[in-house]
């Protein structure tokens, strides 16, 4: 099954569960791919989360619900998930900007999200470079923080966890312990698994005190992207990775984590490289 018709199956499913739960796990087994590499992909290329996205599909739902003069507004919130009426109205303010009982009486602007579809778009943008690098696995060894499955939420934790690392002497320890590939300062998102964790590490064969946590990065094929430049680019080259490569590639996210490879640390002229696990599709 072609990939962006595996993701639109996924948006099928969304649209059959807005009035229950939604599983993050179904859906990105629909996909053919890992919770984390799904909302990844979904908000690079909706340029919404997808947290977001649910809320504004049922927030649109509830709407046109409310304006049935049969439907109560505690019946309305708790079909869409919502058991506190202060948390259902919080959610339908921040989409339409007006409380639920506002509608009710009519005559009130209101906000319509339709369910959104994937298409392949050919833009003929600016070459990337990439080579595909097959590596047996190797352990690093660094500092990690649990994260949350919905990704959004991580946007804190990881940047905070870099400026505690950068101020307290972490990232020249661990530099100094630094002797395997890929070498340079890694960031790994270890989301391959049910604990989801972020790693500020090094490869590295050396012992690890207390302070530090070690972790075994499975043998994978890696699509490995260079870039230069700041923090926000090598967002952006991620996104073009996401949108323009991985759909025309032949490729689709593997079963390892993804990890950012700074060779250069200053932030402001930054040299890395991106690995995304790839395998081939069937």
């Amino acid at each position: 099954m072609d990939w962006i018709e595996r993701l639109n199956n996924s948006i099928h499913y969304m649209e059959e569960h807005l009035d229950k739960d939604i599983d993050y796990e179904q859906i990105a087994k629909i996909a053919c791919c890992s919770a984390y590499h799904y909302q990844r992909m979904f908000t690079y290329m909706a340029e919404t989360t997808l947290s977001e996205y649910i809320r504004r599909r049922r927030m649109t739902l509830a709407a046109v619900d409310l304006q049935d003069e049969n439907q109560k507004i505690i019946d309305v919130a708790l079909r869409y998930g919502y058991s506190s009426p202060t948390a259902f109205n919080r959610a339908f303010q921040s989409v339409h900007g007006i409380a639920p009982s506002l509608v009710k009486k009519g005559g009130v602007p209101l906000k319509s999200y339709p369910p959104i579809s994937f298409h392949i778009t050919i833009k003929g943008a600016a070459e990337m470079n990439y080579r595909i690098e097959k590596k047996e696995s190797f352990r690093i060894i660094g500092v990690g923080e649990p994260l949350h499955k919905e990704l959004e939420k991580n946007f804190e934790i990881v940047p905070m966890m870099w400026q505690r690392a950068a101020t307290d002497g972490t990232i020249p320890k661990l530099a100094s312990l630094m002797d395997g590939e890929p070498m340079g300062l890694l960031g790994v998102s270890a989301c391959n698994t049910e604990h989801w964790k972020y790693y500020i590490a090094v490869a590295s064969t050396k012992p690890a005190d207390d302070t530090l946590e070690e972790y075994v990065i499975p043998a994978s094929s890696w699509a490995v992207f260079p870039g230069e430049g700041t923090n926000q680019s090598i967002q952006e080259l991620e996104k073009r990775i996401v949108t323009e490569w991985l759909p025309t590639s032949g490729y689709e996210y593997g079963n390892a984590p993804d990890i950012e490879v700074y060779l250069n640390p200053d932030p402001q002229n930054a040299k890395y490289e991106v690995w995304i696990p790839v395998v081939k599709k069937d």
